[in-house]
């Protein structure tokens, strides 16, 4: 062979084995968490899944968290649990900057992969990303952004995923107390609308819908392949955006609890000047009874209505209901008429019966709850005193 022809046949095998490396070696995946935001929609974090090819020079994130506030009817739509989210291919340049602005760091766990199963993932995430696919109906609990990159990770693997033993104890609403502790506001709304199902303990696998539970699990967990072996899912973890969380400005100055102290407070005044002057002051029903219909009303819609999850067992429809709403205009007529209303002896057996049993229907009440309760059944008490002096 003459120094050229061997030269040209060294090139020729040194870009071919060059081509060959890269096709192979060139691809990584990446599973995503972000911290934590200020926003009631970003209070619980975030997941992504990182698809870089070093070869093709494309470094992008698969972003099943996507959603618009500007869709038609968002709000009775997300109330109904009918909101849809899509997958979204975000540059990861462009992403990073987003959460490092918003003070939320980012980590990321490398994704133990065989160079098929990366070709794998890759087809199910570009085929997800096809017009007809890309858009889902989210569901907090069981089909969220997390929950989306752990299914479709678990689909490209050619073995079983097997994660660590599940922590006990858990249950959704406890998850969910775990990163609204500092937004007191936004945990006693939540608590209005989950019901009894939210405290039943839930396993690992249900624990994953949270990012981090899900970081958790994965750093912990193996692949077995159907030969029986073992290699971990994750090969490194990093934390690739390192920025201080954004300060959280000052929201209300009073708690929950405060407010319903004080609720309770206003309730009692209001019960001593009635009785002080054997009147009632039916202005007082308008305002209160109205605005426990009106939650009432909220309350009825998720449970018989809604498909969020949890919403259909939650026992404060005895408390939250639309029954005050639509007899107010009786109890005001009455008040103006000076006629005796049973509704509010009714009411009153009703409210200390719901107080008795909130320790034993297996659901746990924010403790606000309580104060409401008793400035309910403190206004009805005052309209029966105030009739049985007359």
């Amino acid at each position: 062979m003459s120094r050229l022809k061997y030269f040209i046949f060294c090139l020729f095998m040194g870009v071919a084995f060059s081509v060959q490396s890269q096709s192979t070696d060139s691809i990584r995946f990446s599973l995503l968490t972000c911290a934590p935001g200020t926003e009631i929609y970003s209070l619980f974090g975030h997941t992504a899944i990182r698809y870089e090819n070093y070869t093709r020079r494309i470094d992008v994130a698969f972003n099943y968290g996507m959603f618009s506030f500007n869709t038609p009817n968002f709000i009775f739509r997300f109330v109904a649990g009918e909101t849809d989210y899509q997958l979204g291919i975000t540059p990861y340049s462009y992403f990073e900057a987003e959460y490092a602005m918003r003070g939320s760091s980012v980590y990321q766990q490398v994704l133990n992969l065989t160079q098929s199963e990366k070709e794998r993932l890759l087809t199910i995430l570009e085929n997800n990303y096809l017009p007809e696919n890309r858009i889902y109906r989210y569901n907090y609990f069981y089909d969220n952004c997390t929950t989306r990159a752990r299914d479709k990770i678990e689909e490209c693997i050619e073995g079983k995923v097997v994660y660590p033993d599940s922590l006990s104890g858990k249950s959704y609403r406890s998850i969910v107390h775990e990163f609204t502790a500092g937004s007191p506001w936004d945990e006693f709304g939540i608590d209005l609308c989950l019901g009894a199902e939210a405290d039943k303990e839930i396993n690992k696998r249900q624990q994953m819908f949270s990012p981090f539970y899900m970081k958790y699990y994965a750093s912990n967990a193996y692949i077995v392949d159907a030969g029986g072996t073992r290699r971990p899912l994750i090969l490194d973890e990093t934390k690739i955006v390192d920025v201080e969380p954004e300060e959280v400005q000052p929201g209300f100055i009073l708690s929950p609890l405060m407010c319903g102290s004080l609720f309770l407070a206003l309730c009692v005044v209001m019960a001593w000047g009635q009785w002080k002057t054997q009147r009632i002051w039916w202005g007082w029903d308008i305002v209160l009874y109205g605005l426990q219909g009106l939650a009432g009303c909220i309350i009825a819609f998720l449970f018989f209505f809604s498909v969020h999850p949890t919403v259909g067992s939650n026992w404060l429809l005895i408390l939250f209901n639309p029954i005050p709403l639509l007899y107010l205009p009786f109890m005001v007529y009455k008040a103006v008429k000076r006629k005796k209303d049973y509704y509010h002896v009714g009411n009153m057996v009703y409210l200390t019966l719901f107080i008795t049993i909130l320790p034993f229907c297996g659901q746990e009440f924010n403790l606000t709850v309580l104060p409401l309760a008793l400035g309910l059944l403190v206004t009805s008490a005052s309209h029966v005193l105030v009739w049985n002096k007359k």
